[in-house]
């Protein structure tokens, strides 16, 4: 097939498969067996391990090679899958990508994460919530209060929205479904290793650099999509001040877009593995209660749709 998009799809059959595979995972969410992710965390445990035993590598390399040994074999395996079952099938082909695509979405995931703090938090039940935030940060939560938990659940929404929607959305546009796939697996590794601890300092180099430069086009997609739902201009601002004042190049633009958008102020020192970071405020207005946490899922659920529809729509006009 000739025209522009993925490969050699054209732009159309892109514009379908996304939006199919982001109604299907916000359908069906994350199997509760058998996840992929699952697997490859066990695989890359296998690999730090073995990685780690090549004495003749200083650190810094071990955790490159165990980067590549780790991910770059299944986006191979993946583009060859696709591109011979492409020539044979392309019925088949299309339902692949759909669902490979889909695989590297937990859109659901992340708003059912977020509904399981609001809901305690808004019923007042502080230790269910404590709970549910530990689920999805790896801050420490045990003296949490209302304020720090509704904040902590709204970053993971706005940061996570990029990492779990919009990114393997947009590689999957560059680079076809092992685009999304290299996204998903490189992000969940720079989960698994890079923290900056004494552990992953050098070890995670590598994963967290890459990371970093696969989320940062994603990233600014995102935070436009939030900036269009709420305060525009407030977002824009927010984004252009704070960003750079974040540990983060990628998660500071989509926090401070998104905080500016809804209009409220996230953020403030907290305990990552039991020390302190001088987290810098995020957004403007009042802090941030429950009541924001659906609307900052309304702006991944909204957004995704708004990016994935109106993609379709531009990709049957120029058709």
């Amino acid at each position: 097939m000739a025209g522009i998009g993925i490969g050699d799809a054209p732009l159309l059959v892109a514009a379908l498969i996304v939006v199919g595979a982001l109604w299907l995972d916000y359908w069906l969410g994350e199997p509760s067996k058998y996840h992929p992710l699952v697997g490859f965390g066990a695989f890359a445990n296998a690999v730090e391990k073995r990685c780690r035993g090549f004495s003749a590598l200083n650190v810094r390399l071990q955790g490159v090679l165990a980067w590549s040994v780790s991910v770059l074999p299944w986006v191979a395996i993946c583009n060859l899958a696709l591109g011979e079952i492409e020539s044979q099938s392309p019925s088949l082909w299309l339902v692949l990508n759909i669902v490979i695509l889909s695989m590297t979405i937990g859109g659901r995931s992340l708003l059912d994460h977020a509904q399981a703090i609001f809901v305690p938090l808004k019923a007042g039940d502080l230790e269910g919530a404590r709970y549910a935030v530990s689920m999805i940060v790896s801050r420490n939560t045990d003296k949490m209060g209302e304020k720090e938990m509704a904040s902590s659940a709204i970053e993971s929404v706005l940061e996570n929205g990029n990492d779990a929607v919009f990114a393997p959305v947009v590689w999957f546009l560059i680079l076809g479904a092992p685009g999304a796939v290299l996204f998903r697996l490189a992000n969940t590794l720079d989960a698994m290793w890079g923290y900056k601890t004494e552990r992953y300092f050098h070890f995670g180099w590598c994963a967290a650099r890459i990371d970093d430069v696969l989320g940062w086009a994603p990233a600014r997609v995102t935070a436009l999509f939030y900036a269009i739902q709420g305060s525009f201009f407030t977002a824009l601002r927010c984004w252009r001040l704070q960003a750079r004042q974040c540990s983060s190049p990628n998660g500071g633009v989509v926090m401070t877009a998104g905080a500016g958008a809804l209009k409220v102020t996230i953020g403030g020192p907290t305990y990552y593995h039991g020390v302190l970071h001088d987290k810098k405020p995020m957004g403007i207005g009042s802090v941030a209660t429950w009541r924001e946490i659906p609307l900052a899922n309304q702006l991944v659920f909204r957004g995704s749709l708004y990016f994935s529809h109106g993609l379709l729509i531009m990709a049957w006009l120029c058709r």
